[in-house]
């Protein structure tokens, strides 16, 4: 639910513009008000689970998110659309990251790597059926029925959540660390302002960069409190795992660069084929085909090659299909562009699940909540950048050659492989048998 929350909404800004007497740009703070929340609100999910237990906090962020998709459903106005947006950012922030948490604290370091496979399905799929869904809904029912489908989703997830989610946690007695929410929050709802400014069809380059320069003085904040202060909202000692670091850093990038593929494909299809809506966006439902043919071979490639050579050589795969969609038009052959979207779909799919898996593979249970919360706001951030990366880049392609033409977004994609080819050459960094406890690498080579 959350994952898809973030993209079905989109295709029906123009129809909720005229049920609630406004404009499609202005319910763009919809969309911005749910986003930046989630990023604040993730933080103190770690500190929540392990004070008042993880099945109570879950549950009860899946009945937020679930009364606030009703409000929405049932808002008449803007402001009354955006304050349910904002309740429902406060559900969404916990229910994904408590919910992972659960998981990593229950399942043993064999098993995660199947388990993290799992939970990275949502987030590689809801991009790609998020727009054509809500379209559809929108075209054939009401925009409405957008958050009206979370109803009965919310309902049986709250009934399997109380049954299913073990009780865990709930024995803490450490006090809310708020300088630590202040600090970090606004460290989060800074850079996401930054990055969906970049985004936005006019992008303001001034006050993206204040914001951005207060991200990081908010940052460098929050780093010294955490590791003065003697009961932080977030532990720092998981940056001091070298896989976690890699992950949290390069891995954030590579998440970003790739995040800006579903972004900028259905627009080259467009501006740049000259298809409508419709048959650019079941074209890249190739990539979807690429994600599913990719995940039984996710396990055997991590062990027969370990997370170095796999996040290394599959970053430089990623990029050369970035190179492929550079040299493309309307001249090549269908059947010749989907195989090509397959494959970076399919390499899409292998880097999300190695670099998920990667994150938590050599963090100690016992720094799993805080590694997890980490995790969680790189993982936001690092989507919100893929989209403001591949506006800029196209957008300064197109400075060069008249606007968003064919050859502006083969610019772009030729700059994204750049970038991602350098920050492979980070993963090489890594030991040999980094993440090796999970995925098996090292008993297969001694073997």
């Amino acid at each position: 639910m959350e994952f898809l929350d973030g993209t079905i909404i989109t295709p029906a800004l123009p129809q909720m513009a005229v049920s609630l007497g406004t404009d499609p740009v202005n319910l763009h703070v919809g969309i911005s008000a749910y986003l930046l929340t989630v990023a604040v609100f993730i933080l103190p999910g770690g500190w929540a689970a392990e004070r008042f237990g993880a099945r109570p906090v879950f549950t009860s962020a899946i009945v937020t998110f679930t009364i606030a998709s009703g409000l929405c459903a049932l808002s008449n106005s803007v402001g009354t659309f955006v304050a349910a947006r904002v309740l429902q950012g406060i559900g969404g922030a916990m229910m994904v990251p408590v919910g992972r948490l659960v998981v990593l604290r229950t399942t043993p370091k064999t098993g995660l790597m199947r388990a993290i496979a799992l939970l990275t399905w949502p987030g590689l799929t809801a991009p790609l059926f998020g727009p054509p869904l809500g379209g559809f809904i929108a075209q054939h029912l009401t925009w409405h029925y957008i958050f009206v489908v979370n109803l009965p989703l919310g309902i049986a997830a709250t009934l399997l959540a109380l049954r299913l989610v073990p009780r865990m946690g709930g024995t803490s007695d450490r006090r809310f660390d708020a300088l630590g929410f202040v600090l970090a929050g606004g460290a989060c709802l800074c850079a996401e302002l930054a990055l969906d400014m970049l985004g936005e069809r006019e992008p303001r380059f001034l006050v993206a960069g204040g914001l951005a320069a207060l991200a990081v003085a908010a940052g460098f904040a929050t780093v010294r409190h955490l590791y003065r202060h003697k009961a932080p909202l977030l532990d720092p000692h998981p940056w001091e795992v070298p896989t976690f670091r890699m992950t949290m850093v390069a891995g954030t990038l590579m998440r970003g660069m790739i995040a800006a593929m579903p972004f900028l494909l259905p627009l080259l299809f467009q501006l740049g084929f000259g298809y409508d809506a419709f048959h650019a966006g079941l074209i890249v439902l190739a990539l979807f085909v690429g994600n599913i043919g990719m995940k039984p071979g996710t396990s055997w490639v991590l062990r027969r090659f370990g997370f170095r050579t796999t996040i290394a050589g599959n970053a430089t795969v990623q990029a050369l299909t970035m190179l492929g969609c550079a040299a493309i038009g309307p001249w090549t052959p269908l059947p010749l562009v989907a195989a090509l979207l397959v494959v970076s779909g399919a390499s899409r799919s292998m880097q999300f699940t190695a670099l998920a898996t990667l994150a938590f593979a050599d963090v100690p249970q016992e720094r799993m909540a805080p590694a997890n919360t980490w995790f969680s706001v790189a993982f936001q951030l690092g989507n919100g950048m893929g989209v403001a990366v591949g506006a800029v880049l196209l957008r300064l392609a197109g400075t060069f050659v008249g606007g968003p033409t064919l050859e502006a977004f083969h610019g772009a994609f030729l700059a994204l492989a750049a970038i991602l080819l350098g920050l492979a050459a980070s993963a090489l960094r890594l030991r040999p048998e980094a993440g090796a406890a999970v995925s098996g690498h090292r008993r297969t080579a001694v073997a």
